[in-house]
């Protein structure tokens, strides 16, 4: 096959796609440090238009709070790379769309930006799936090879892909 992007991810992508058409979900995306990259992943793959129903890129805090209703209170007090952020982007984006699941990324993709607390590669990720409760989503922290901006950055979307498996 002849891939736009790297061969790993659009393999997992096909997998994404051909797992989600089976069990007749949609998807949407709510992407920061992948900046849709995601995405761009799944439309690569012929057939993903019976999978993918949106993506919203939010890679500054004005888009999430906007476009994905992020509370400002979240950013304020644990910041947009944090697990309460990915979930509420998460839920956002399921809230915002016709989709059955959601995936969330949100991260530090470098070189700079990190701290000692969130240093460059970390990455936090979030899965809302319609009709579970909201405590039943998943939210979760990775620290990632933060050794350039472009590993991190496919690191992350290879886990979310992941996330998007049935």
């Amino acid at each position: 096959m002849d891939y736009l992007l790297p061969a790993d991810i659009a393999e997992l992508a096909e997998r994404v796609v051909a797992a989600n058409i089976a069990a007749g979900r949609t998807v949407a995306l709510a992407e920061s440090c992948t900046g849709g990259l995601v995405a761009a992943a799944i439309t690569e793959i012929a057939g993903s238009s019976a999978v993918l129903d949106r993506g919203f890129v939010t890679y500054s805090n004005e888009a999430k709070q906007e476009l994905l209703g992020v509370n400002p209170d979240i950013i304020d007090t644990f910041g947009a790379v944090s697990i309460a952020c990915a979930w509420a982007m998460a839920q956002g984006a399921l809230k915002r769309s016709g989709a059955d699941v959601a995936v969330a990324i949100s991260g530090i993709a470098g070189p700079d930006g990190g701290s000692p607390q969130k240093p460059v590669g970390t990455v936090v990720f979030a899965r809302a799936i319609r009709g579970q409760t909201e405590e039943e989503a998943l939210a979760e922290e990775r620290l990632l090879d933060g050794s350039s901006r472009s590993t991190v950055r496919h690191q992350a979307a290879l886990v979310a892909l992941d996330l998007l498996l049935p």
